[in-house]
């Protein structure tokens, strides 16, 4: 890892990555309408008050290593109050059911990635010097599966789980969906954005801006689990130099992140079975070996 922050700096020994800037993106899909989840949609606009609030999972990881939390929403389908710590850049309420054909147009898909890439720049600008991954929306792991087979040329039994603890036939049936959007969005290996504009998620497309804004500014990118990994695909196809500011956080026990782990030759830095998403899989291995945690203030954008 310190030979990889070396040469991602420039300079060796390298600068420890702090502080650190957690940015959780959020957004709903049409997928939903499909069964591939037990949660209502509404709990995704539910969880980002949460996280505002600083109650969930990530706010505390971030608040044990002195990191900011920002929410980015993108595209969640109901309205969010301006509050601190929110940056309002949607594209869309929710992308479209990708079984019946794109999730998004290619303009929406673009312009969730320029959100990215400008939320990745802002961060750096304001003295971050880590960027960790986070994400929010109900039934996103459907997508995040699709992406893994069309990126890695994985089969959906393989590259689909459970997302939040379905059950056998609810699974089964994910898979039979995931099959499906492949087959209503044929993929084209010269062309990574159309891929992400038919099978992936607001959330998703921002993701992958975010970890190309953060290549591109020499800062590394945490990953947290199978939503960050299959943006991540979405990145390196697009451009293959940004795998290099990419560290994984973890290992997700969604099989897609393995998939998605062994395609961008990364290797994660805890494998403790987490499934939670938000980017706790990221914002806990996110304090640098030998420095402490510090009660540093979070510099939230407006």
């Amino acid at each position: 890892m310190s030979v990889r922050l070396a040469g991602l700096a420039g300079v060796c020994p390298p600068p420890i990555p702090e502080p650190v800037a957690v940015a959780v993106f959020a957004g709903d899909h049409g997928v939903h309408d499909q069964g591939v989840t037990l949660w209502p949609q509404e709990v995704t606009a539910q969880m980002v008050h949460n996280f505002l609030a600083g109650g969930a999972v990530v706010n505390a990881f971030a608040a044990q290593v002195g990191a900011e939390v920002t929410v980015v929403d993108v595209g969640v389908a109901g309205d969010l109050p301006r509050a601190a710590g929110l940056l309002p850049r949607k594209v869309a309420r929710g992308t479209a059911d990708f079984t019946q054909g794109p999730a998004m147009t290619r303009e929406q898909a673009l312009q969730a990635l320029e959100s990215g890439i400008e939320v990745a720049r802002d961060l750096v600008s304001s003295g971050n010097r880590c960027l960790v991954t986070g994400d929010m929306g109900i039934a996103n792991t459907t997508p995040a599966a699709a992406l893994v087979c069309a990126f890695t040329g994985a089969a959906p039994e393989a590259a689909t789980g459970r997302g939040t603890g379905v059950d056998d036939v609810t699974y089964e049936h994910k898979v039979d969906v995931v099959r499906r959007a492949l087959a209503a969005n044929p993929v084209d290996p010269a062309d990574p954005i159309g891929a992400l504009a038919g099978l992936g998620g607001l959330e998703h497309a921002a993701l992958a801006g975010f970890v190309l804004g953060g290549a591109t500014l020499g800062v590394p990118v945490l990953l947290d689990g199978v939503i960050a990994g299959s943006a991540a695909l979405a990145a390196a196809a697009i451009s293959p130099e940004s795998v290099h500011a990419c560290f994984a956080g973890h290992r997700s026990s969604e099989p897609g992140h393995t998939l998605a782990l062994d395609h961008l030759g990364l290797r994660p830095l805890v494998d403790l079975e987490m499934r939670l998403g938000e980017g706790s899989g990221a914002a806990g291995p996110a304090d640098p070996p030998g420095v402490g945690a510090r009660p540093t203030r979070g510099r939230h954008l407006r």
